[in-house]
């Protein structure tokens, strides 16, 4: 992530090209900025002229054509062609916008990341003719002109585009007539994931000279969106981008099949593989980390950083009358006592040892604590960086200073090893296809991570429990695209049992465009409510993720919107916990600002008079009430943190940010004991298999406590970690 000062010195190069810049991200152009939200208004007076309408704009490989129907008050049929469009990207935002504007009935959506240019079109070809079925004059608004290249392959200059990543980016690309000389980007992607990938993209580029280069494993929206972005950029300098997009690098040389030997090897490098790495090290042993994306993180440097710890009889637990044992019982009976209790005593009991271990490697913490969304209780430990980078700053810190931890990175673990009924190794695919075997000499620690990214194992698995309406395609996910199950896969193959596969969380903090939850603006639970696009408030925001999910999926277009003050944001200058300053999601167009709650609702779109009333009868529980303290109509008592900074919705500026449900976390998966060593169907333990983190179930039960996540990471990839360097395999040393 790049500091202000770059930022700033980036921003100020890239002014003088302000002329040639294209927005891409927010379209505005008259065609269709008087479109707001129609809804299907029914006996009322006509607001289009029945009939069948076509337009046009140009999409990211030539023109997209929407021919729209309407009746005298809705869009009754919608057909979206681009013939030049890319079918994986462009062709799937032609798909999901055209049902997107069927459903809604309007043009404001947000743009599909990765696929922003032909987003866009979309957006405007149907506002073009649902403005002139409204009997408006269609002022053409077009994409800056290509320049003419003449008889180089490009016009020379610095062209910019914004595009969307995993958040707002924008990318300046200078051209000679005959190749890419330089390419800069103002971005905000994830430390540790995507911002990795805009450097060594930016490099194989300009090296290619060329855009035919894959997705980057565990950061395809940050990939996409620097493709998109160049390419953009090439078109305005008169470029055949699709020539560039052809253009791609030699196939990798396969290298030799390897096989290696270790004390312990650990499967994924997310953060209770990353615990339980460090743990084996730390007990004299060598350990070998296989990896399948190009960088260690996982789930966990997504996540908003919050770690549930208690630190039995301290000030800290007193004063906010908390225990481990109100820890454990919260834990169990959230989760409807489906959690093996004795995993769940192992979790609460074994936190803040966690936490401590975590500071004596060095990782920093902020003072105090707070509730997290769907934490039930004032507990969560937040770290000074932000999301889930100070983890794996922490466990690099380590490997730099110590040996024994050898990492290998775009290497994919494809199934395990057994000789005589114990594990004792994996088979692995390399970056060129070539085969990765390596030999564990004590255990073998499988720290893969769920599946929240695989659509088909996570539908069947709904299927189990009808949780939720649906798990399909149309359901985003705060995982990254990498954590795809393959850990259970493998598991399963020797024989491991599964557990509670259909216990899936979903959240109802997700980003409309990404299903992350970049963009939350919410501090701590006391801090903010919900409501729907009514204005009206619908359940307990200090309640369980369950609940306010499904809470969420019967309000209209299943939408809500996290209504604050400024309580947390007193200077606008304050991080969210991704990192991320109030100040700029308010200009990116991720989050509303307003003085008054009557402007807010305007720019929302929600009845003022829901909205205001929704306000003051919360405030109505909240300190200085009239009911202060008393639960309210939806059973929420959570009004007021134990620092009473938090004192109600009552001092502007207001903020708002739109948020939906994403799938968040897989509770099922790989049975295990408490010393996280792997059961079998019948109930026996499979010699020398270790497992912690999502790719295990049976801890956290129906419904995991927020905070509680990152708590298991630690706790049990510690255990694991541990018991495998204690294993013996059976293998000869070499």
């Amino acid at each position: 992530m790049e500091n202000n000062d770059q930022k700033k010195k980036l921003l100020t190069g890239l002014g003088i090209m302000a002329a040639a810049s294209v927005a891409i991200i927010a379209c505005s152009g008259p065609a269709y900025d008087s479109m707001s939200k129609i809804g299907r208004v029914q006996g009322t007076e006509s607001i289009y002229t029945p009939g069948t309408y076509e337009a046009e704009a140009q999409g990211f490989g030539g023109p997209v054509i929407a021919t729209v129907t309407v009746d005298d008050a809705n869009i009754t049929a919608l057909n979206i062609t681009g013939e030049s469009e890319t079918p994986d990207l462009g062709g799937k935002a032609i798909s999901s916008l055209k049902a997107d504007i069927l459903k809604n009935q309007t043009t404001q959506l947000d743009s599909i990341s990765g696929a922003t240019i032909t987003s866009d079109a979309v957006k405007e070809a149907v506002g073009k003719a649902l403005a002139e079925a409204r009997g408006e004059k269609v002022e053409e608004e077009t994409a800056p002109a290509a320049a003419d290249a003449g008889d180089g392959a490009y016009a020379p200059g610095t062209y910019t585009a914004e595009v969307r990543g995993m958040k707002a980016m924008t990318i300046s690309v200078t051209f000679d007539e005959n190749s890419i000389t330089d390419i800069q980007v103002d971005h905000e992607e994830t430390e540790g994931i995507g911002s990795p990938v805009v450097e060594s993209m930016t490099k194989e580029i300009i090296e290619l000279q060329g855009l035919g280069l894959d997705a980057v494993s565990g950061a395809t929206l940050t990939s996409n969106a620097m493709i998109e972005g160049v390419a953009e950029c090439a078109r305005q300098a008169g470029a055949d981008v699709d020539a560039l997009m052809a253009i791609k690098p030699a196939p990798k040389e396969k290298e030799a099949d390897q096989e290696l030997e270790t004390d312990v090897l650990v499967l994924g490098a997310g953060g209770a593989g990353m615990a339980a790495a460090v743990t084996a090290n730390q007990n004299g042993k060598e350990v070998i980390v296989i990896e399948k994306t190009s960088q260690m993180g996982g789930n966990t440097i997504l996540a908003g950083g919050a770690l549930n710890a208690v630190d039995d009889g301290s000030e800290t637990a007193l004063a906010n009358n908390d225990s481990v044992e109100h820890h454990f019982n919260q834990t169990y009976e959230g989760g409807d006592k489906q959690g093996d209790p004795e995993l769940v005593h192992i979790l609460t009991d074994n936190a803040w040892d966690g936490v401590e271990w975590l500071k004596s490697l060095g990782m920093e913490f902020q003072p105090g604590t707070f509730t997290v969304t769907g934490g039930m209780w004032q507990r969560a430990h937040k770290p000074v960086e932000p999301e889930g980078i100070g983890f794996f700053k922490t466990y690099q810190a380590y490997m730099d200073a110590h040996e024994g931890i050898t990492m290998v990175y775009n290497t994919r673990a494809e199934e395990l090893i057994v000789e005589n009924g114990a594990v004792t190794g994996a088979v692995c695919t390399g970056e060129t296809g070539n085969k990765v075997t390596v030999k564990a000499r004590n255990g073998v620690v499988l720290a893969t991570g769920g599946f929240g990214q695989n659509v088909e194992m996570r539908t069947a698995a709904n299927e189990e429990t009808r949780l939720w309406p649906t798990l399909d395609e149309t359901i985003p996910s705060t995982n990254t695209s990498a954590i795809t199950g393959d850990g259970i896969r493998m598991a399963e193959a020797v024989g491991a049992d599964l557990v509670q596969m259909g216990n899936i969380q979903l959240l109802p903090l997700g980003d409309p465009n990404t299903g992350s939850l970049s963009g939350n603006i919410e501090h701590a639970v006391e801090s903010r409510i919900f409501v729907n696009k009514n204005g009206e408030r619908f359940v307990n925001e200090g309640g369980r993720r369950d609940e306010m999910t499904l809470g969420l999926f019967a309000q209209p277009e299943a939408t809500m919107f996290i209504i604050m003050d400024s309580d947390g944001y007193p200077t606008g200058e304050e991080l969210n916990n991704f990192g991320e300053t109030i100040n700029s999601l308010v200009a990116d167009g991720r989050a509303y600002k307003a003085d008054t709650l009557e402007d807010l609702a305007g720019q929302i779109g929600v009845p003022a008079e829901n909205l205001t009333a929704a306000v003051e009868e919360y405030n109505r529980h909240c300190l200085g009430g009239d009911l202060e303290g008393q639960p309210d109509e939806f059973g929420r008592t959570l009004f007021t943190d134990s620092g009473k900074e938090n004192n109600g919705i009552n001092n502007p500026p207001y903020y708002a940010a739109e948020r939906v449900p994403t799938v968040h976390h897989t509770m099922g998966g790989v049975r295990i004991n408490g010393s996280t060593q792997v059961i079998d169907k019948n109930g026996e333990v499979i010699p020398n298999l270790f497992a912690a983190g999502e790719v295990t179930g049976g801890i956290h039960g129906s419904n995991r406590l927020g905070g509680n996540a990152l708590t298991d990471t630690v706790v049990f990839g510690r255990i694991a970690g541990e018991q495998a360097s204690i294993s013996e395999s059976g293998i000869s040393g070499q």
